[in-house]
């Protein structure tokens, strides 16, 4: 089932929208569609957004005692 949304946009937008729907040969509505659907699904969730610490466990950055995580950095610049 589809839904009609009605968006006021600025003149300068929508020249900017009508190019880059051009310049991929779909409608408008269609470039709507895929931009706003590729938006949600790389915005984080909610719960994410909200926790700090569940965004720096997702960087999989080392842990560790701070002394041997410098001394494998030195050891690397050999």
């Amino acid at each position: 089932m589809s839904y009609r949304l009605q968006v006021l946009i600025p003149a300068e937008l929508d020249v900017r929208l009508r190019k880059a729907a051009q310049r991929r040969r779909i409608s408008k509505g269609e470039y709507v569609r895929r931009v706003l659907e590729e938006s949600l699904r790389k915005a984080p969730s909610d719960e994410g957004a909200l926790d700090p610490l569940a965004q720096l466990s997702s960087l999989r950055a080392p842990i560790g005692d701070i002394e041997q995580i410098l001394s494998e950095i030195e050891s690397g610049r050999s």
